[in-house]
């Protein structure tokens, strides 16, 4: 339960109101009747136990669920989407197509091998060895490369391409002709490796450019398309997976900061009257040992159970999830006041698991996958926690403040003479920050910024 987002629990409860009658949304009630009561049969050996009548085959099933799935395991629901995938809209315009039933079966064999991206990175040869085996069909290399070629010319530009320069060369050949489409061209067919790296001297040299025709160039290939597959828009799921509801909302009341989880989807839940009054009808009818009378008992027994057993795990996750929030900020105070990231501590998941005294499993729980709307914007919680160092004053520093003074280094760089990590490293310890050049890679590395050579621009 910890683990679960605010939306995954929304859906998680609505589940489990379908699923247990005994379970109904509302506030909880006074109950006249408390099943352990129930279980005691005054020491009449005539009478049903219900202890030893639920034992072994009758076990209620919520007890037979063994948590034993690791925190990594996703279990979702994949929604029903009334739109058109990715692959069916290459099916559809394979159905335009003028061809034979075989070439058909080979060319939907092909788009089953493209992949999300709109890539295929299986070699014809492959595919060719499998269709026999997987389909009994027989073809040759060159059958297949044709129905490739074929889907290749599809909708959207760059489809079926084995690899990123094939897949710019394809959107490449469908442009209107102008000066800077040719020599885009030119320089992905023969000097794509020239072009990854950034060796622009060595283009404009080879292919007699200017400095305004190389970057009118490179300006048409920036703007192709590398993952022709994604510009689908993707399915529902993702769609939806890209929605960030916050899970804390963080009120400032001059100074003082309030955390509040957000439950305005989350309804308040009671066990059923009706299930608690079967109970009562046995306490009644006790004499009576019938065997429907026995079925009906266990059956709200292992309702009610797992009824209590559902509220009580919702309760124990606000309080944990408001208690650990509720410590994350208190040692976060003067970043949640200020908003600027040099603020941030140096936090450790043991840190709050102290403040708490709850596990550091528990506290890495709570961390994962939520959010907070604070007055600064929507943070992970995950963002809060950070390694330290000490800088030249003796002082404890978070590792996310040096990331941030590093990435405003390069974003402030001359682009046409970008630091390499040994000037990067020199001008973090000007600012009292004595950190080696690999460490200054790795924080580089982290923020997701290419090498100096990648970052240069014309």
């Amino acid at each position: 339960m910890l683990e679960v987002p605010t939306l995954e629990l929304e859906e998680r409860i609505r589940q489990e109101l379908e699923e247990n009658p005994a379970l109904e949304e509302g506030a909880e009630i006074n109950e006249d009747t408390d099943v352990d009561d129930l279980n005691d049969d005054g020491g009449n050996n005539d009478d049903m136990d219900l202890d030893e009548y639920m034992m072994d085959d009758d076990i209620p099933d919520y007890k037979l669920k063994v948590n034993n799935t690791s925190p990594d395991d996703k279990k979702e629901d994949i929604p029903f989407s009334i739109g058109t995938t990715f692959h069916e809209y290459l099916i559809e315009q394979l159905g335009l197509q003028h061809i034979t039933e075989k070439e058909r079966q080979l060319a939907e064999y092909v788009i089953g091998n493209i992949d999300d991206d709109g890539y295929l990175r299986r070699t014809v040869e492959s595919m060719v060895d499998d269709i026999v085996f997987n389909a009994g069909v027989q073809t040759s290399d060159e059958e297949m490369q044709k129905m490739v070629f074929l889907i290749q010319e599809f909708e959207p530009a760059g489809v079926a391409a084995s690899d990123l320069q094939e897949c710019l060369k394809l959107q490449l050949e469908r442009k209107v002709y102008r000066p800077e489409v040719s020599n885009a061209l030119c320089i992905v067919e023969d000097y794509f490796d020239e072009f990854t790296k950034k060796h622009y001297d060595r283009i404009k040299k080879n292919l007699n450019l200017t400095d305004t025709a190389l970057k009118d160039a490179i300006t048409e290939i920036s703007r192709l398309n590398p993952k022709p597959g994604n510009a689908w828009g993707g399915n529902l799921l993702e769609k939806s997976m890209s929605v960030v509801v916050p899970d804390f909302y963080l009120e400032n009341d001059e100074g003082k900061l309030i955390v509040h989880l957000n439950n305005s989807n989350v309804p308040e839940l009671r066990v059923s009257s009706t299930y608690n009054e079967l109970f009562q009808t046995y306490t009644e009818r006790k004499g009576e040992k019938s065997s429907s009378m026995k079925d009906a008992v266990t059956f709200a027994k292992q309702k009610i159970d797992a009824a209590r057993w559902f509220i009580d795990a919702i309760k124990q996750r606000h309080h944990t999830l408001l208690t650990t929030m509720k410590a994350i900020v208190t040692f976060q105070y003067r970043f949640f006041i200020e908003g600027d990231d040099t603020y941030l501590r140096p936090m450790i998941l043991k840190d709050i698991a102290d403040i708490t005294g709850y596990d550091i499993s528990t506290i890495s729980r709570v961390s994962n996958s939520k959010y907070i709307q604070t007055e600064f914007g929507v943070y992970p919680v995950k963002y809060f926690f950070s390694e330290s160092m000490t800088n030249d004053s003796g002082e404890e520093v978070s590792t996310r403040e040096i990331k941030k003074i590093l990435q405003d280094c390069i974003d402030n760089e001359n682009k046409k003479k970008p630091l390499n990590d040994d000037a990067l490293a020199d001008v973090l310890k000007t600012k009292g920050y004595n950190i080696a050049r690999r460490t200054v890679a790795k924080y580089r590395e982290q923020l997701n910024i290419p090498v100096a050579r990648l970052r240069k621009e014309l």
